[in-house]
Parts: structure tokens; sequence; C-alpha cells
């Protein structure tokens, strides 16, 4: 494409937020955008976003999608490191060595789409903007969610997710970089009904109803699983000595453990959900993807397909009133008014 061709065409800053696996979604708004021949010329993520859009930007989001559309449930299983820890339950090692293949090195200030990705830091108490420096560091930092996944140590940072202050970072895009427009996901949106995934989706054919149906099976299995790795763990050196009550304590105590890290998740769902909500209405974006954190849990990540497929049928629908009159065409930019608005 000649650079006349790229000027003219719809200059989009994305900012991708926070929600765990319903950030799958991000990736299915992106082929949305790139249908309609968008530049995407500045992103800013938190959390999952930030996973999503370094990838993207660092030009492997192909090889990300491909790997995760093909996680089932023991697949993602097999991905939790507990660890001892008492700074979280998990180190996120096995997914950032994934990540590590596919990005390596790669520096946020080489990157050919301007990035930005948000942490928090918890001694200072405030948000940390990652502009530079080594990428799969940044996503580290933002994905750290608290209590859950370990948090970096960064000089005397203590950095955990982005999304404890700021799940849906606005800021970076209209501080930084100019574009035509803002388009905005928000993966941990309200709803005023529970909707759920397979309510969401286009229609599917018959047999695909019932792999839906096994896959409600499959979840409840997977937690089970998980449930049962936690309580292992948490039974830890008091279950060696082999004595029946010592076990019986471990397990009790590992129940408890384990209500305590739902807690903890379902919490911090909600309350990035109600923060979202004043991040947008300080900052109104021009186009909203809202992606309603009814539709799947943070943490199941073995729905990566469905998810994706989600994510560009939002935006479809979000974007169909930004049209230009030739349906096909680009998104409207600057000088040329939203049909519909």
């Amino acid at each position: 494409m000649n650079e006349q061709a790229k000027a003219s065409r719809c200059k989009v800053a994305l900012v991708l937020g926070s929600g765990g696996a319903r950030g799958y979604a991000h990736i299915g708004v992106i082929d949305a955008l790139e249908a309609r021949g968008v530049d995407i010329v500045s992103i800013a993520g938190c959390s999952m976003g930030a996973l999503v859009g370094g990838i993207y930007a660092a030009g492997k989001l192909p090889e990300y999608r491909e790997w995760v559309s093909q996680l089932d449930y023991l697949d993602v299983l097999r991905l939790v490191d507990v660890t001892w820890s008492p700074m979280g339950a998990m180190r996120a090692n096995k997914v950032m060595d994934k990540l590590d293949a596919m990005i390596h090195d790669v520096r946020l200030e080489d990157l050919p789409i301007p990035v930005t990705t948000v942490a928090t830091d918890l001694i200072r108490q405030r948000e940390v903007w990652f502009q530079n420096g080594l990428l799969l560091r940044a996503i580290r930092a933002s994905i750290a969610v608290p209590g859950v996944i370990t948090p970096v140590n960064l000089g005397d940072q203590v950095l955990v997710d982005g999304g404890l202050l700021n799940p849906l970072p606005l800021m970076p895009v209209l501080a930084a970089h100019e574009a035509d427009i803002v388009v905005a996901v928000n993966a941990t949106a309200h709803s005023a009904q529970a909707a759920t995934l397979e309510e969401l989706l286009p229609e599917r054919p018959a047999e695909r109803v019932v792999d839906m149906s096994e896959n409600a099976q499959v979840v409840s299995r997977w937690m089970g699983e998980v449930r049962t790795a936690t309580r292992r763990l948490w039974q830890g050196i008091g279950s060696f000595g082999g004595e029946k009550s010592d076990v019986s304590e471990a397990e009790a105590r590992g129940k408890r453990e384990w209500g305590k890290l739902d807690m903890i998740l379902e919490s911090f769902d909600i309350t990035q959900a109600a923060l979202a909500k004043y991040k947008i209405a300080g900052y109104p974006p021009d186009v909203l993807i809202d992606v309603p954190k009814t539709v799947c849990s943070a943490y199941e990540f073995h729905r990566a397909e469905d998810l994706i497929r989600l994510g560009r049928h939002l935006a479809d629908d979000a974007l169909k009133h930004h049209l230009s009159s030739d349906a096909r065409a680009q998104l409207p930019c600057a000088d040329d008014p939203p049909v519909g608005d």
C-alpha cells in the first residue's frame, strides 16, 4: 500500500480493557477493525488487554490466536503453576514462557504501533504506564492479579494488575497520540440482564449447540480439578506424616483457601467493572464495545474460540453506525461525520 492510500485510512486509537478470559474478545475486535481497513495508530491495554494489544503490535497475534484456540480445560489446568508464595497463588511462568517464545526480547519502543500497558504500584499506590522497556515484562506486570498471580518487583516498585486502578486505560491514547476515533473495549461491562455467551453469539448449527452443552460439563469438571489440585497443594508438609487427622485438617484448610481465591477473583471483577464505568463517563470513547461480565468467568480460558467470535460480533454491531455510505468502506474520519449518530 502506497503512502497516500495509507494516509487516507481512518486512524484508530484502540483501548483494550482487563477482564481475564473475556479479554479474548479483543482479538475479535481487532479482526473487525482490520476487516474495515482502518489504521490502528496506538494501543493502550490493561491486564488481558495489555497482553493482546502487545502481542498484536508485535505481529504475533495469529500465532497467539492459534495457540489459545486449541486449549481445552486440561491444557489450561496444566498452565496453572501454583506457588507457595504469600504474594500470590500462581507464578504464571508457563504462560510467560509461551509468550517469550513468541516475542522474545521485543521492546515497547521498537514496536511499529505505540503501545502503553498499565500496571499498579502497590508501594506508591498509583498507576504505572509502560511505554518503553521489555514488552514481556510490561505484560507480566499488567496481568498480576493481586493475591492470585505473584507481583513483579521492579526497583523499589511492587507491580500488580493495572485493573486495580484503571481497568480501561483511555488516558494514554488521549494524552499521547492523535487519532480520528477512539475505540474502547470494556470486557468487564455491567449488563441490565445477565447475558450468556451462547445467547449473544449468532446462531450455530444444531451440532454445535450440543457441543456447548457438553462444554458446560467440561467447565464443571475443570473447576473440580482445579479445586482438587489446590487442596493438595495446601495440604503441604502437614500431610507428610500420614495421620488421618492431619490430612482432614489440611483438606479443610485447602477448601477455605480456595474459597478465598474465588472471593478475590470475583471481588476484583466487580471493582474493575465499577471503575471502568467511571473511566467511560469521564473520557467517553467514540466507539464503545461492551463485553458483558456475565458471558463467562474471568478464568474460563478454554473458551477462546467462542470469545474471539463474540468480540467480532459485538464489534461489528458497535461499528455499524460509524460506517460510511459504502458498507464495505473505511470508518469515517474526522472530516466525515458518522452516519446515524
